[in-house]
């Protein structure tokens, strides 16, 4: 065998190693959803619903992770805040978009306030944040159980009825945001258009905040660079000539009133920007080795190669089928991709970067000068204010807010997912939740109906499913003091080894 061959080889292993949890739960979400018989309309109709409905939520998991905060089992709290803020938009009244807006409004002060002491509390508890974490949420639940069993009706009397118990004393289980409240999937149903008009008047108030800024600190105005007004003015023109041409194309002014997109299109759109991005990152490989910078071509060949599969599987009949069927809300996957690119914007800068650096090592962090306590404190606080914002969205998809149950799971499924997608305790990327939503909520589609199928009882794939839930947790967890331990002990005789 040659040099080259084992080479080859020996990288393909470690390929597969490092994937061996994504390739063992894409296998058996395969062998799930054949054993199954479900059909590509049913599948990829539930598929879509749940990632939209879920994906928010396991973003918030990432930033606690880069810091060396690990899996972060509060965002519970955050998504108990949440709650209490719609609990009290539904009692004002608040209704569609606004009243989503209001409880969004009304989240962000208590999931700050509430961050900031996790965080406090995790920096009295360095490298045990995960059990804090675990044993934070349950000791917070109790608080919000007596909050809305006493406070609300005992306490705070409450007008509204239809949201207490018939004793007057405590909220109701369930509250329904779909009737008269009509908050029920207020985001999926904002159109395109309505993103449209507000993405205008967020740039150009962008715009005219850099500029009095710029003149506040007496600074020259510019194009480029940092602070430069070339990107936003360009993207301000562009918005501006679609939004023209709306009134003048009658066919496009009725496409911008779409609020969902056909699911096909979609995917293809997806795997097209992938294409370009992962062509864009191999010209500037390819012109970076003849200017004497070597740079890999792995990464932005295997981007390519994988927009060409995705792109080539959706004109097999059966995907093309089901993807045809489904509808995606345009405005909720919008503010997923958003939030997509401000994490990874956010590990780029100044803070994110000391964040790696604090979760990579404190020591170095201090020496270099980071404030570590502070930096982890500030990494709690927008994991819990994004666990908020992803819970509202849940909520607001549902329709019905659970008012003693729909957090109870929350922290349990979305660090399965994180895991699943391939991220450890201590690595985790935007790559690693989008993939992990994907393949987790597949086989909890498919695991019911491939146990109903195959042992006639649909209760033993409920079982699994939550089985592996706990188990891939349970594992990371493992191997995490596993690598603890065995970092002491390489360090121990290390440190024997140059004293002898």
């Amino acid at each position: 065998m040659s040099d080259k061959t084992r080479a080859v080889l020996e990288k393909t292993g470690s390929v597969i190693y490092e994937n061996k949890v994504v390739i063992l739960f894409a296998g058996m979400a395969l062998f799930a959803f054949f054993a199954s018989g479900v059909s590509t309309v049913m599948f990829f109709s539930e598929l879509f619903t749940r990632f939209g409905r879920n994906t928010f939520m396991v973003l918030s998991l990432l930033i606690p992770v880069v810091a060396g905060l690990g899996l972060n089992f509060g965002i519970v709290i955050g998504a108990m805040s949440a709650q209490i803020a719609v609990f009290l938009v539904v009692l004002w009244g608040g209704q569609g978009v606004w009243g989503v807006a209001a409880a969004a409004a009304v989240a962000t002060p208590i999931a700050l306030a509430l961050g900031f002491l996790i965080g406090r509390l995790f920096n009295k508890m360095k490298g045990a944040e995960m059990i804090g974490g675990m044993v934070t949420a349950l000791f917070a639940d109790g608080f919000y159980q007596f909050f809305f069993l006493f406070v609300m009706g005992g306490v705070i009397t409450i007008s509204n009825a239809r949201l207490v118990t018939p004793t007057g004393v405590g909220v109701l289980n369930a509250i329904d945001l779909d009737q008269e409240n009509a908050m029920r999937q207020a985001l999926d149903n904002v159109s395109l258009y309505n993103v449209l008009s507000v993405a205008v008047w967020i740039i150009l108030a962008f715009v005219l905040a850099l500029v009095i800024f710029n003149l506040v600190k007496k600074q020259p105005l510019k194009l480029r660079g940092a602070g430069g007004f070339a990107r936003p003015l360009v993207l301000l023109a562009v918005l501006w000539l679609t939004y023209g041409l709306s009134f003048v194309v009658e066919p496009f002014l009725q496409f911008l009133y779409y609020d969902r997109v056909i699911g096909l299109t979609a995917v293809r759109l997806v795997a097209l920007f992938m294409a370009l991005y992962g062509a864009h990152a191999l010209i500037h490989a390819l012109l970076g080795r003849r200017g004497g910078v070597r740079s890999s071509l792995a990464k932005p060949i295997a981007q390519v190669a994988g927009a060409a599969a995705i792109f080539a599987v959706t004109f097999f009949p059966a995907i093309n089928l089901g993807l045809s069927r489904v509808r995606v809300p345009i405005f909720t996957y919008l503010i997923i991709v958003g939030l997509c690119f401000f994490i990874n914007w956010f590990l780029s800068t100044r803070l994110g970067q000391n964040m790696r650096t604090a979760g990579h090592d404190r020591a170095v962090a201090t020496t270099a000068g980071i404030n570590v306590d502070r930096t982890r404190v500030i990494a709690m606080i927008m994991s819990t204010l994004l666990a908020a914002y992803g819970q509202i969205i849940m909520l607001q998809n549902f329709g019905v807010m659970q008012t003693y149950g729909s957090h109870s799971n929350v922290g349990l499924y979305a660090i399965a997912a994180l895991l699943v997608g391939g991220a450890t305790v201590s690595r985790a990327s935007v790559k690693h939740a989008v993939l992990g939503v994907i393949l987790f909520h597949s086989l909890f589609i498919l695991a019911p109906m491939a146990g109903n199928r195959l042992m006639g009882s649909a209760l033993i794939g409920e079982y699994f499913r939550v089985f592996v839930a706990n188990a891939v947790i349970a594992i990371a967890l493992i191997m995490h003091a596993w690598k603890r331990v065995k970092s002491r002990r390489a360090a121990r005789a290390e440190a024997k080894a140059q004293a002898a």
